[in-house]
């Protein structure tokens, strides 16, 4: 007589050495652009922002007890953490649809998707919380949807899915999106929630809890929705099949390459009715994964649009890609064993060769022979070399001082929010330097609402300008409209293993003579 295999202790074990190498990345690597960016959220809070909204800042405070532990690991502790819950999530839903091996499965292929295992699981993105209530969201409507909304909890659980919704909204726009397949699950399948009072209520708490979104945009201007709109304008531009390679390709690796044949695998079967579960978990997972995924698609063949926007459709599919697998292990063991191991053996090639390349750069990625442009192709230099630049940079800042060359009060600024922002947590913050952006809104981001909170420009100040080969950008042309002088004040050479892969070029403005534009009208003065 065969054991019971115990798969929810392989989960602990599996949840285990997941945070545990999550964990090791997470402290050792430096911040993308994306996360010293919002960073920014949480170093000046506020109910929404130019981009996103506000919990990608809250969670960040919340994990790094208001920015009092600052570094890499305790600004994305919340990745780890929520990592590790959402992998005990799709194991329940799994559980909950089929079985527990469908469960361990199905968190086997989540921890299998670089969407999930590094760029929520380790960076710190909206996306981070997003995943986390998704998944939470997409659990309570499967214990919701189908059934009698007159059933005992019902009502509650409608309630409480909203609350999770509007949390989700709180992250990032795109969870509206669950809200939208809810709305055609009801109407294709179980008309009845539409006379019950509990759908009403749960849509009105998702309003109440996304309020202060509206708030934010209605005090300025709707500009976030102005500028998320711009970015999936589809009549700016052309037809162009570039950009829908690239979003269909980036689906194709971001979510591993495995799953993503797998998962296409079970979409085909579900729509056949081939998939040995209620076919109400399907219709759901279904109608609340492919509009986001496809309408992304459509929005790709006229802009330029990034993967990750609907990775989060991808891992909810990888519920119906476990549900296969498990039926096909009950025919073959090695039907199961194989892409499951392959689709492991492919996250762990990749985050070997991407750490040994951000660490060492044994790689020659880039060919860049002009000596501002070294490293230009290489993107793997956008994890490391910043902490290089702040520590040479700081001795600059102290020599020029000391020689009377700048003042005590001299800033930094850019005229772009990448790497201004990477150049403020990792130059500016150590020595306490303040930091401003000089430009359009397109260009500068959260720096307008920055630029106020600092009282602004004064005629006379003296600044620092840091830009580097990685995407160099001159000084002279764009800030001699605004200082007296412009000059070259050093070159950091910045080294992996015993070799130059990046320079940093340090620049000092003198003498503002001209305000710059207030971006967004706040009247600075």
């Amino acid at each position: 007589m065969k054991t019971a295999v115990n798969y929810r202790k392989y989960l602990w074990v599996l949840i285990g050495v997941s945070v545990l190498i999550r964990g090791m990345l997470a402290a050792v690597l430096e911040l993308g652009n994306d996360e010293v960016y919002y960073r920014l959220y949480a170093l000046y809070p506020d109910w929404s922002h130019f981009d996103h909204p506000l919990m990608v800042g809250l969670v960040m405070q919340i994990f790094s007890f208001n920015l009092f532990f600052d570094s890499e690991f305790f600004l994305r502790l919340s990745s780890l953490i929520f990592g590790a819950i959402n992998l005990w999530i799709v194991f329940d839903i799994g559980k909950l649809i089929r079985n527990e091996r469908t469960g361990f499965y199905a968190a086997l292929l989540y921890t299998a998707s670089i969407y999930a295992f590094v760029i929520t699981g380790i960076f710190i993105l909206p996306d981070t919380s997003q995943s986390l209530f998704w998944l939470l969201a997409l659990r309570q409507m499967l214990r919701t949807l189908h059934f009698c909304p007159h059933q005992s909890k019902s009502g509650i659980r409608m309630m409480g899915l909203g609350f999770l919704l509007g949390l989700g909204m709180l992250s990032k726009y795109t969870t509206i999106f669950l809200w939208f397949g809810i709305i055609l699950y009801i109407l294709f399948f179980n008309r009845e929630w539409l006379r019950s009072k509990w759908l009403y209520l749960s849509i009105f708490i998702s309003f109440l809890i996304t309020l202060p979104i509206l708030i934010w945009n209605m005090q300025n201007g709707f500009v976030s929705f102005g500028f998320q709109g711009e970015r999936v304008n589809i009549f700016a531009t052309g037809f162009n099949i570039n950009y829908f390679l690239t979003e269909l390709g980036g689906g194709f690796f971001y979510n591993n390459p495995v799953n993503f044949v797998l998962i296409m695998i079970a979409v085909f079967a579900a729509f056949k009715g081939k998939l040995k579960i209620n076919r109400a978990y399907s219709q759901i997972i279904l109608l609340t994964t492919l509009p986001l995924i496809f309408s992304f698609l459509f929005f790709s063949l006229f802009r330029s649009t990034l993967p990750h926007w609907c990775a989060p459709g991808y891992t909810s599919l990888v519920l119906l890609a476990a549900v296969w697998l498990d039926q096909k292990k009950e025919v073959s063991k090695f039907m199961t064993f194989v892409p499951l191991s392959l689709a492991l053996s492919l996250l762990t090639l990749v985050l070997v060769l991407g750490f040994v390349q951000i660490r060492w750069s044994p790689f020659k990625i880039d060919h860049s022979t002009n000596y501002h442009d070294l490293g230009k192709h290489d993107p793997s230099l956008d994890l490391t070399g910043f902490h290089q630049t702040g520590e040479k940079f700081a001795k600059i800042v102290q020599r020029d001082q000391l020689n009377g060359t700048m003042p005590d009060d001299a800033i930094l600024t850019g005229n772009n929010w990448f790497p201004l922002a990477n150049y403020d947590y990792y130059a500016a913050s150590p020595i306490g330097m303040k930091v401003y952006g000089i430009g359009s809104l397109d260009h500068i981001h959260k720096y307008a609402w920055i630029n106020q909170q600092n009282c602004g420009f004064n005629l006379g100040m003296d600044a620092y300008y840091i830009t580097d080969s990685r995407d160099y950008r001159s000084p002279f042309g764009v800030f001699e409209d605004y200082f007296e002088t412009v000059e070259s004040a050093d070159t950091i050479q910045i080294y992996t293993g015993n070799k130059v892969v990046k320079r940093a070029f340090v620049f000092r403005l003198k003498n503002l003579q001209k305000i710059p534009d207030d971006p967004f009208g706040f009247g600075l003065k």
